[in-house]
């Protein structure tokens, strides 16, 4: 039996029942979240005119609503990722979209499930090329997971309209990405083509449903170290769902705790500040040199700004916080913050990188899954230096303690001769101890940041037990 069928037998039998509760509740707030994630982008100009191009994120065609509102909830990168991949811009956007015919408990097992699909899918080409929200065949498999578990398909149109996906999975182009408007298109653009794979595969078209796996397949081209087993590693088993980190404000993955920690130092005044050491591990040096090439003071493209460390950095050091307002002018033209940036320095802690590696995600655990055989891809990514602190330990269980820690220190020198630091190893809002016992707080206060209801927010913790009706007045709601 291929990959895909194994996993397609599994999603679609599986029952509301059959998921922990614990693993209910997190889908709960990923919900929440991701609605938090559409209110923002919908209200930026640039969201606007994704609606005027491609209709309303309520329009009647389910299809054409559920892409756009995964073009929403994205490119802002307020949306949340786990071990593998931004998984909410799909995995709650496409069941959102179709489920308006279910109850709550019909929608939080959609979303579960499609979770599930998502990530183990990224996960077995994690170690490649692409990675975060340049991986687009996340939404592949989120689309059809999301809407076929709405719509009740059996297994056998799961597994056509999954190889129909991936017969042709999306590779974007960095320039586009970073330096475009076209990153607002990039997850809108898979969820269509998924949907069309499910509607191909409802009227009887054939997929390979070996495309994962087959020499001339999917990880063949996407993975540098393949990983086709974690496709249906332990089912029912170890729920991927668990290594959720929820974004509580803008900005790549990699550069969340240096926001959170100068955040907490802050709010300086510009003409206080000599200047800013940010010491992080290598997954934030990366990102933050990624991003350099576009960096052009007030006319950087938003999509540079969200990976950038030095002007997030010295925006939350100037006010406390960092938010999407901060990413458009006036702003983001602000010559104190670009003064501030200009004074940020980032340095390599091996330490951290450590650290990364030790937690789940982002890929922690598909290096240990891997072993030795993971090793071309760490040295493809930072070199031999991270082939050292990268060796150790087992694979994980399961992912009921999942931790993602992307450590980073502020040291702020003042003008008048102190120094002020502060570091954290797990991003606010991150898997660990606090987000599992916080996230309903945590993730009520996002949306009321954007301008949701608290008593919207409030009845999140609810959703397992909303009739059909209940359910339809609150999206409604929450969504606009």
């Amino acid at each position: 039996m291929s990959r895909l069928r194994r996993l397609s037998e599994w999603a679609a039998g599986l029952a509301h029942e059959d998921i922990p509760g614990r693993v209910r509740e997190l889908a709960a707030s990923q919900i929440l979240s991701q609605l938090a994630a559409i209110r923002a982008g919908a209200a930026h100009p640039l969201g606007a005119k994704l609606v005027d191009a491609f209709g309303s994120p309520t329009q009647d065609d389910r299809a054409a609503a559920a892409a756009v509102l995964a073009g929403l909830g994205s490119w802002l990168n307020l949306d949340d990722t786990a071990y593998a991949g931004h998984l909410s811009n799909s995995t709650v956007a496409v069941p959102v979209a179709f489920s308006r015919d279910g109850d709550g408990a019909a929608l939080v097992t959609a979303v579960v499930t499609a979770n599930e699909c998502a990530a183990r899918l990224t996960a077995a080409a994690t170690l490649g090329p692409l990675r975060g929200q340049s991986a687009l065949h996340t939404h592949l498999a989120g689309t059809v997971a999301g809407r076929l578990k709405c719509e009740g398909a059996d297994a056998d149109v799961w597994t056509d309209a999954f190889a129909l996906a991936f017969a042709m999975p999306n590779w974007p182009l960095m320039r586009a990405f970073l330096a475009s408007d076209a990153r607002l298109l990039c997850t809108l653009t898979p969820v269509r083509a998924a949907n069309d794979a499910c509607a191909a595969a409802r009227a009887g078209l054939r997929g390979a449903d070996d495309i994962i796996e087959h020499p001339d397949g999917f990880l063949a081209r996407f993975a540098t170290v393949p990983l086709p087993d974690l496709v249906d590693h332990r089912l029912g088993e170890r729920w991927h769902t668990e290594t959720l980190s929820f974004k509580l404000h803008p900005g790549g993955p990699g550069i969340d705790a240096a926001i959170d920690v100068a955040a907490e130092l802050g709010p300086f005044l510009a003409e206080e500040i000599a200047d800013v050491l940010v010491e992080a591990s290598a997954y934030t040096l990366l990102a933050d040199k990624t991003s350099r090439r576009y960096i052009a003071g007030a006319d950087s493209a938003l999509g540079a700004l969200v990976l950038n460390v030095a002007y997030p950095v010295a925006t939350a050091l100037l006010t406390g916080h960092f938010l999407a307002a901060d990413l458009e002018r006036p702003a983001s033209a602000d010559p104190a913050r670009w003064a501030v940036a200009e004074r940020v320095r980032l340095a390599h802690d091996p330490a951290m990188t450590r650290a990364l590696f030790a937690s789940d995600a982002p890929f922690g655990e598909a290096l240990r899954h891997a072993g030795t055989a993971g090793e071309p891809w760490l040295r493809s990514f930072g070199g031999d230096e991270l082939v050292a602190l990268a060796a150790g330990a087992e694979p994980t269980g399961d992912f009921a303690q999942a931790i993602k820690a992307t450590p980073a220190r502020v040291t702020v020198r003042l003008t008048d001769g102190r120094t002020v630091s502060a570091e954290r190893a797990i991003p606010l809002g991150a898997a660990g101890p606090d987000t599992r016992e916080r996230h309903a707080w945590l993730i009520r206060e996002k949306f009321i940041s954007v301008g949701g209801s608290a008593e919207v927010a409030g009845a999140a913790v609810k959703l397992d037990s909303m009739s059909v009706a209940e359910l339809r007045e609150w999206l409604a709601t929450a969504l606009f």
